[in-house]
């Protein structure tokens, strides 16, 4: 079994519950389910946002998502990977967290480890829909590749460019930039 099949399921009525499960746990696990009961139910006390903003608290991050029931699904939380890329709603959150005075020495290390790696950035350009020169270029050497590549949704857009910063060696890079331009030239998004 691997770790997220194994991993304790955390269901808080209240967000001070899930606050307080974070501050005894934040740093001997691994990462937990957070099961959320859907809005239908009445159940669920706090909301998405509210859930990640008290992880950032102490270093955590959200990722997957599955069901669990007709009534619930789960969230999987786990303490943030040093070289991971921040997002913008992210850093909104951790800037709001930092002006109220409730950032936790965790988050706040979790914050300065990614300034000094450089995953604090990483995401900014593919936030803003950059396309990167090696992109671009690859783009250029395929007929239709940028018309159809503009023509994607920026949702799909932002996951593949954000893919190919996530590259760790420049022949991974390469090799997504080049099947990103020619599925593009055919219209079908990679990934």
């Amino acid at each position: 079994m691997s770790a997220l099949e194994e991993a304790e399921l955390v269901e808080p009525p209240t967000l001070a519950d899930w606050g307080s499960w974070l501050a005894a746990h934040h740093a001997d696990r691994a990462g937990a389910w957070l099961v959320i009961a859907k809005k239908s139910t009445g159940r669920q006390a706090f909301d998405y946002d509210a859930a990640v903003v008290e992880a950032l608290r102490f270093g955590w991050v959200d990722a997957v998502q599955r069901k669990l029931d007709d009534e619930r699904s789960m969230l999987w939380f786990a303490p943030r990977r040093p070289r991971s890329g921040w997002s913008r709603p992210n850093k909104i959150r951790l800037e709001r967290l930092e002006r109220e005075g409730r950032l936790e020495a965790a988050g706040r290390a979790a914050v300065e480890v990614a300034k000094g790696n450089g995953g604090w950035g990483l995401l900014d350009e593919v936030e803003d829909l950059v396309v990167p020169d090696d992109l671009a270029d690859a783009f250029a050497a395929l007929p239709e590749a940028r018309d159809n590549w503009d023509a994607f949704p920026p949702s799909a857009r932002r996951g593949m460019l954000e893919w190919v910063v996530q590259a760790k060696r420049a022949e991974t890079r390469e090799r997504r930039v080049c099947e990103i331009a020619e599925k593009a030239a055919r219209g079908i998004r990679a990934r």
